[in-house]
């Protein structure tokens, strides 16, 4: 019995793998990457730089630019730093 339901989680776990396996363009997966740093942006620098906004704020693909000018304008150099990587 034992091995029968370690058969059929391996055969699930094959069959999820390949399923979910999807190729991004380059350009999606920089973008991608891009929202990702910019919530981290958010989440760090919040109390410094984003005192005004909610801190469950979502932060989309539009919202990188404005992550990136509010650091410039209201962070020290460490957020200027973060939002120059986020300007690539």
């Amino acid at each position: 019995m034992d091995s029968t339901i370690h058969e059929y989680l391996a055969e699930i776990g094959r069959r999820g793998g390949r399923k979910s396996r999807r190729t991004l363009d380059p350009e999606t997966a920089r973008a991608m990457v891009r929202v990702r740093e910019a919530r981290r942006a958010f989440r760090e620098f919040h109390a410094d730089c984003f005192w005004y906004c909610r801190k469950d704020l979502v932060i989309g693909p539009g919202d990188v630019e404005w992550v990136a000018e509010t650091l410039r304008k209201n962070g020290d150099m460490r957020a200027w730093r973060v939002a120059g990587r986020l300007c690539r």
